[in-house]
């Protein structure tokens, strides 16, 4: 792969997959624009070939965590969240698990005379090439931790946490980051330590703000990024220096 890593690219994705040999990368990580929700200063972007250069670039037992929502129009959800989850089936992967990013935030509140409930999560679709290895988060406390749980002729005491369920939910804060959709830093971090390991090369196709970088970064992960904005490639730069200190 003749390709700089821990490198942004400015370019289309498709370009600098192009560049990449097959499953070389780790982990591929990213929230791409969808339905026109956000002002993505008029880019927009081919799915089917940007799924298939995915699929091709990520390693045996590698993952694609694709974070993904849809719009409402014209009195029903779009469904493309569903329609991009069977493309990637389509093309070989499995989808793993389908995974929730609920977002805390009173932004989110709908109308009082809307006839829907508040909307306030995402899709994290978890793509896989064959069987994945995971770092499941362990951090679910236990209601009966203390019990002791008789087993056969052994009694053990229950653990004191369990594995996590599969809804994260994260406070979302402000935005100061000048890209109109960034993801919490902390969704980041917990995707990169469940599903690679220290060393791994993770890659986000839509790079944006550099939150995906900077968390690589943080936990000793290598990355690629691909970012069609001049503008938004200036903002992730300068997010990322500092970490690197």
């Amino acid at each position: 792969m003749e390709l700089s890593v821990d490198t942004i690219h400015n370019e289309n994705c498709l370009i600098t997959m192009a560049a990449m040999a097959n499953g070389c990368i780790d982990l591929v990580l990213t929230s791409p624009p969808y339905d026109d929700l956000r002002n993505y200063e008029g880019y927009s972007f081919d799915f089917e070939a940007i799924a298939a250069e995915l699929y091709r670039v990520i390693k045996p037992g590698g993952v694609i965590v694709w974070v993904v929502g849809d719009a409402t129009k014209e009195g029903s959800e779009s469904g493309t969240s569903f329609k991009q989850a069977l493309h990637f089936m389509s093309l070989g992967a499995n989808l793993h698990d389908t995974m929730i990013y609920e977002k805390n935030s009173s932004t989110y509140s709908a109308k009082p005379d809307s006839n829907r409930y508040t909307q306030i999560f995402e899709y994290m679709f978890i793509f896989s090439k064959g069987k994945p290895q995971a770092n499941l988060i362990v951090d679910k406390p236990n209601k009966w931790a203390g019990f002791k749980d008789y087993s056969g002729n052994m009694t053990n005491h229950v653990r004191e946490y369990g594995v996590r369920p599969n809804i994260w939910r994260y406070i979302t804060s402000q935005n100061s980051t000048g890209h109109p959709a960034p993801y919490p830093e902390e969704l980041a971090q917990d995707h990169i330590r469940t599903w690679s390991n220290e060393g791994d090369l993770i890659y986000d196709p839509f790079m944006g703000s550099g939150t995906t970088a900077k968390m690589a970064i943080l936990n000793k992960r290598h990355y690629i990024g691909s970012e069609i904005s001049a503008n938004y490639c200036e903002i992730a730069n300068k997010r990322i220096p500092w970490v690197m200190l």
